[in-house]
C-alpha cells in the first residue's frame, strides 16, 4: 500500500500546475460547485493518500509512537475550536461583518491542514532521489514551458490586470512604449505572486540537477525557467533569478572545494554563468524593471501640488469640526478626491469602504505620498483599524478570521497575514511547521556529516527561498499549489537529513 500511496503522491504533486489554471478560478468552471474544482480534487487526493497509507497496520503503530505528532494534532483541534468560537462574535463598522461565514472559515482551516498532511506523508513514504528529480523537473517544465511558449505566441494571460499580453519577448527590445502590464506573462495560471515564489523555490534544485546530471535536457530546462522568471515580471522572480543563481553557485562551490562531495561541474558552471549574464542583459528591457520605474513615477506624481484639495479639506473641517456633518463632508471629499491623493480604488471603495469610516481615510490622506502609494502599508493600516474597532485582546492569539481578512484585503506579507487571520497561535500551528522543518534541517546539516550533502544544501536553500518570498510578497502559503510543492520538498528534505550512513 505504501508503494501505491507513493505513486499517487508523485502524480498528485506533479499535476499541481494544472490545478492552478486560470479558468478553474474564473468563469463557469469556478461557479459550477460551491468550492473550486482544484480544491475538491486536492481534498479527495489527500483523503485517498491518508486511506492508502493508514491501511497498513504498521502505519498506525508508527503513528502511536510519534507522541509529538499526536500532541500537535490535539493542539490543532483544540485551537481550531477556540478560533471558530472566538471569531464568531465581532464588532465592525461594516454592516455585513466583512462577509464572515463559519463554513468558509472551517473550509480554510481544512485547506491549511492539507499540505501539512502531505509533508508528513512525504517524509514517511521516503521518495528516492530520482523520483524527486522527476517531480522537480516536471513542475519546472510545466510552469516555465507554458509561460515561455504562451509569451512567444502572444497568447499568455497578463501577470497584471486582465486579458492577454500585447507583445512577446522579442518585441521588448524594439518597442520601449509597450508598458509593463502588456509585457508581463503568467502563462495560463492564476496567481502571479505564487508562481514567482514557486519558480524561485525550484531554482536552486534545478541548478543542482544542472551540476549533478549535466545534459542537454537539464540545460534546456534551466534556460526556459530563467526566461519564465524574466517574463513573469515580478520583483520576486527577477531578483530571485539573479540572486538565486549566485547563491546556488556559491553552494556548489562549497561542496566542490570545501566539502568535496561533488566531482564534476565545469560545463554546468559555464552554463550557469551564461544564464546569469543573459538574464542581466534582458532584465532592463523586461516588465519587472519597467514596473519599478513606473512605481517611482507614480510616487512622484502622488506628491504633486495638492494645495487646492488641502485648502478645501481644512475649510470643511473648520466648518464641521464634529458630528454627523463632519462625517458627511469627509465622505463627499474622499469620494471626489481619493484619486488625487493616489489612493488605490480597491482599498477606498471595496476593501474598507470610506462611507463606514471616513476618519480613517482622513488619516491616510494626510500621510506622505510615498506612504499612500505603498500597498502593504495601507493593507496593514486597514487591518489594524479593523482590529482596533473590534477591541478584543484575544485577536492577538486567535485572529480575526481568514474570511474577514481576505474580504478586506489579503496582506501581501505571509506570516504577518496569518497573524491577523489566525492570531499568533494559529500562525505558529499552521505556518510555523514549514519554518521549523527548515531550522531543524539546518541544525542537522551543521551537526552531522551524513546530512551535509549537496542535495540537502540545495533543498534547504530551496525551502528558504520560498519562505523568503512568502514574507516579501505574500500570497504564497495560503495558496495550495505553492504550499503542496513546499510540503513535498520539505518532506524530502527530512528524508535526506535523517539518512543514516
Amino acid at each position: 500500500m505504501k508503494e501505491k500511496a507513493r505513486t499517487v503522491l508523485f502524480w498528485f504533486i506533479l499535476i499541481q500546475p494544472f490545478l492552478d489554471l486560470y479558468w478553474f478560478y474564473h468563469g463557469t468552471l469556478a461557479k459550477i460547485l460551491p468550492f473550486t474544482l482544484p480544491t475538491i480534487i486536492r481534498i479527495l487526493a489527500v483523503f485517498t493518500l491518508i486511506c492508502l497509507y493508514f491501511s497498513a497496520k504498521n502505519s498506525w503503530q508508527r503513528l502511536s509512537r510519534q507522541k509529538w505528532l499526536l500532541i500537535y494534532i490535539v493542539l490543532l483541534i483544540l485551537y481550531s475550536g477556540l478560533h471558530l468560537v472566538h471569531v464568531q462574535q465581532f464588532n465592525s463598522v461594516s454592516p455585513n461583518g466583512y462577509g464572515y461565514t463559519p463554513t468558509g472559515e472551517i473550509f480554510y482551516l481544512i485547506r491549511m491542514v492539507l499540505p501539512l498532511t502531505v509533508l508528513y506523508l512525504t517524509n514517511e513514504l521516503g521518495f528516492k532521489e530520482k523520483q524527486l528529480q522527476h517531480v522537480i523537473e516536471g513542475i519546472s517544465g510545466l510552469f516555465s514551458g507554458t509561460i515561455v511558449l504562451s509569451n512567444l505566441f502572444i497568447i499568455s494571460l497578463k501577470s497584471y490586470e486582465t486579458g492577454t499580453i500585447s507583445a512577446n519577448i522579442f518585441e521588448w527590445f524594439f518597442n520601449p512604449n509597450i508598458g509593463y502590464s502588456h509585457m508581463a506573462s503568467k502563462g495560463f495560471f492564476n496567481f502571479t505572486n505564487m508562481i514567482s515564489a514557486v519558480l524561485f523555490m525550484l531554482l536552486p534544485l534545478m541548478l543542482y540537477y544542472l551540476f549533478t546530471s549535466f545534459n542537454w535536457f537539464t540545460v534546456l530546462l534551466n534556460i526556459v525557467q530563467a526566461l519564465a522568471m524574466i517574463e513573469i515580471g515580478t520583483k520576486v522572480a527577477a531578483i530571485g533569478l539573479i540572486g538565486g543563481i549566485i547563491v546556488s553557485v556559491i553552494v556548489f562551490a562549497i561542496h566542490k572545494f570545501l566539502i568535496k562531495d561533488v566531482k564534476n561541474g565545469g560545463k554546468a558552471f559555464l552554463v550557469a554563468v551564461i544564464i546569469e549574464a543573459g538574464s542581466l542583459v534582458i532584465l532592463p528591457f523586461g516588465p519587472a524593471i519597467q514596473r519599478y520605474n513606473y512605481e517611482i513615477y507614480l510616487a512622484q506624481q502622488s506628491d504633486h501640488d495638492l494645495t487646492d484639495e488641502k485648502q478645501e479639506l481644512a475649510a470643511g473641517l473648520r466648518k464641521y469640526p464634529t458630528g454627523e456633518k463632519r462625517a458627511e463632508f469627509l465622505r463627499s471629499f474622499i469620494k471626489q478626491n481619493y484619486q488625487e491623493y493616489a489612493l488605490n480604488p480597491k482599498f477606498v471603495l471595496k476593501s474598507y469602504p470610506y462611507q463606514y469610516d471616513p476618519e480613517f481615510w482622513l488619516k491616510i490622506i494626510r500621510e506622505p505620498g510615498q506612504s499612500r502609494m505603498e500597498n502593504r502599508h495601507i493593507e496593514k493600516a486597514m487591518l489594524n483599524q479593523v482590529v482596533k474597532t473590534n477591541n478584543n485582546p484575544l485577536d492577538k492569539f486567535f485572529g480575526i478570521s481568514y474570511i474577514r481578512e481576505n474580504n478586506i484585503f489579503n496582506l501581501e506579507r505571509d506570516f504577518a497575514s496569518q497573524i491577523y487571520s489566525l492570531g499568533w497561535l494559529g500562525m505558529l500551528l499552521f505556518v510555523g511547521p514549514y519554518l521549523a522543518v527548515l531550522l531543524y534541517s539546518a541544525c542537522r546539516w551543521l551537526k552531522y556529516k551524513t546530512a551535509r550533502t549537496y542535495l540537502v544544501s540545495s533543498l534547504i536553500v530551496s525551502s528558504g527561498f520560498i519562505l523568503l518570498a512568502a514574507f516579501s510578497s505574500g500570497n504564497v502559503v495560503d495558496f495550495l499549489t505553492a504550499s503542496f510543492i513546499l510540503a513535498f520538498i520539505e518532506g524530502n528534505l527530512l528524508v535526506q537529513v535523517n539518512k543514516k550512513e
